[in-house]
């Protein structure tokens, strides 16, 4: 279980440290100075997303309704932005290319992960009309879910 933890650590560390160079070759106002500053300030980002972004979601919800869940967008950039005030050498020069750089991170993560981030778990379904279930559930279903209708 610690494996797959670490891996999947790692994995997430990866597409964000791809997803935040990918910002910074691309928009305006992102700059990134070397590797060793690119991996922290993915790291930190990792982190800022994993505490802060939760609650920042929580406080904010009635305007995450009224805008449909868009405010996300100026969460992502808010933490880009707190990022870059810890993160010597990785520069973010004010709220829009933060807006924009967390736009892309968010996408080009997304992407990573729905085709390189794959959870290893596969969902199963067995469908029996009544004539052929059987009367116990064979033993190799798995520990799933189970849903008797």
């Amino acid at each position: 279980m610690a494996d797959r933890q670490k891996n999947g650590f790692l994995k997430n560390w990866l597409f964000t440290s791809i997803s935040v160079l990918a910002a910074a070759k691309i928009v305006p106002g992102i700059e990134c100075q070397g590797w060793g500053t690119l991996l922290i300030a993915a790291l930190l980002l990792g982190v800022f997303n994993a505490i802060l972004k939760p609650i920042l979601f929580l406080l904010t919800l009635p305007l995450q309704l009224l805008t449909l869940g868009l405010f996300t967008l100026v969460i992502n950039a808010l933490l880009l932005m707190l990022t870059a005030q810890f993160v010597k050498e990785f520069y973010v020069d004010g709220f829009w290319a933060a807006f924009f750089g967390g736009l892309l991170i968010s996408v080009v993560s997304g992407f990573l992960n729905l085709f390189f981030g794959g959870s290893g778990k596969r969902m199963e379904a067995h469908v029996y009309t009544q004539s052929e279930a059987p009367r116990r559930p064979p033993k190799d279903l798995g520990d799933g879910p189970v849903i008797d209708v």
